[in-house]
């Protein structure tokens, strides 16, 4: 029987969770592992300053006090035992989505990347809405994208992001990650004993986005499937860099 381990950032209560769980009892035995509340945000983050803890519901779902990552390392190393780990692992269905340099803040991304560097697939899953979430194609989507997956593998160390737009649905697009279309904005308060605290939000402006990446895909109404690796090098720039003096006369490292 096929095993899938299910997570997110959203929280184990999550809506997008459970119709994502729901779904993927099609395909094989399902065990959720999740954070207990929501950690939207917390990128590739591992806890390593204090003690975790696991809350385990029944015998399929876990909560953690943790990130997404903390979720994928418990899971497959301390809840599920050796012989009935996952074949797969899918994260989401995140509320909002997960587009180009967002994904390197989705905690929805990292638990598919976390599982990936454990040597199982990892497939993260964003509907992109910000409100009237309706997480019923996505869920679908979710399906078909897990059962090619196990049937045809993925490349080592690849994950697929996968981005699914609202409304209509007009096809697949296999794409590149494009250019965040969005600026940090900082507000400042005081709190009730005087001191200056700051929630960080974005400012989302209108951009030309690019032919072939996801934000394109996404506004044409396409699902938009992205391969993301762990390797960040940028292979391109290794022969530039290398050309670089100090690289040939290591005693310019010694000056200034």
């Amino acid at each position: 029987m096929t095993r899938i381990l299910v997570t997110n950032d959203d929280g184990i209560h999550s809506d997008g969770l459970q119709k994502l769980e729901e779904a993927m009892r099609e395909l094989g035995d399902v065990y959720v592992v999740a954070p207990a509340s929501e950690m939207s945000g917390a990128s590739h983050s591992l806890t390593l300053a204090r003690p975790l803890r696991i809350r385990q519901l029944d015998n399929r779902h876990w909560a953690i006090d943790g990130t997404p990552t903390d979720c994928v390392t418990l899971a497959l190393n301390k809840i599920l035992p050796p012989e009935e780990l996952p074949d797969i692992c899918v994260s989401g269905i995140n509320h909002g989505g997960n587009l180009g340099d967002d994904a390197t803040y989705s905690g929805t991304v990292a638990g598919a990347l976390e599982a990936t560097i454990l040597g199982v697939p990892g497939i993260a899953l964003s509907l992109v809405a910000r409100d009237h979430f309706n997480f019923a194609a996505a869920a679908s989507i979710a399906v078909t994208a897990a059962k090619k997956v196990l049937e045809e593998g993925l490349p080592e160390g690849t994950l697929l992001n996968i981005n699914i737009p609202p409304g209509e649905i007009k096809g697949v697009k296999v794409t590149r990650q494009g250019i965040k279309n969005a600026r940090p904005v900082i507000t400042e308060h005081i709190d009730p004993r005087g001191k200056p605290y700051f929630w960080i939000g974005e400012e989302y402006f209108n951009t030309n986005s690019a032919e072939g990446t996801d934000y394109y895909a996404v506004e044409m109404g396409y699902v938009s499937v992205t391969p993301l690796r762990s390797d960040m090098t940028d292979h391109q720039a290794l022969t530039a860099i290398e050309t670089w003096n100090y690289l040939k006369e290591p005693e310019l490292l010694q000056k200034g």
